[in-house]
């Protein structure tokens, strides 16, 4: 009988902690939306001259 009680008792305890899911949060509470200013890292990117920069072992060898 002891491990009955023991059984109780811990599902008691589990259902005070587990009980019910916490309050839903909505989605627009979740987000924020923030201005970005003009320029910034990708307003001087040329896709044209990129290749320049790249690290690549055939390029570095001519290949």
């Amino acid at each position: 009988m002891n491990e009955e009680f023991g059984a109780d008792a811990a599902a008691a305890a589990r259902h005070a902690r587990y009980g019910s899911l916490p309050e839903r949060i909505r989605f627009e509470d979740m987000t924020e939306e923030v201005e970005v200013a003009g320029g910034g890292v990708n307003a001087s990117y040329d896709p044209e001259g990129s290749w320049k920069s790249s690290s690549c072992l055939a390029l570095d060898l001519g290949l």
